[in-house]
């Protein structure tokens, strides 16, 4: 995932970081920042990271689906006629 020049210490970032972004978002590729030789951050560009969100928003919906699919084969639903009964009587 990850290419050797796409590596940086977080020094070169700090002096250079407008070189950094640009590169980032013109090739889409992440930077993996460094301290002391060891991964610290990873820096994305903006439709990287929008990219990033909207996978999580899908996988957020599909485990809602997959809870929801449990707990109907599990017997732990109301049916709609007895919620809509009770709302009637609040």
């Amino acid at each position: 995932m990850f290419q050797l020049e796409d590596i940086h210490p977080l020094t070169d970032f700090q002096r250079n970081a407008k070189s950094h972004l640009n590169r980032v978002n013109k090739t889409g590729r992440p930077e993996v920042l460094t301290v002391n030789g060891r991964a610290e951050a990873v820096l994305v560009g903006r439709k990287a990271y929008e990219k990033i969100q909207d996978a999580m928003e899908e996988l957020a919906a599909i485990k809602s689906i997959q809870t929801s699919l449990s707990q109907m084969v599990g017997g732990k639903t109301i049916p709609a006629k007895t919620v809509h009964h009770r709302l009637r009587e609040l």
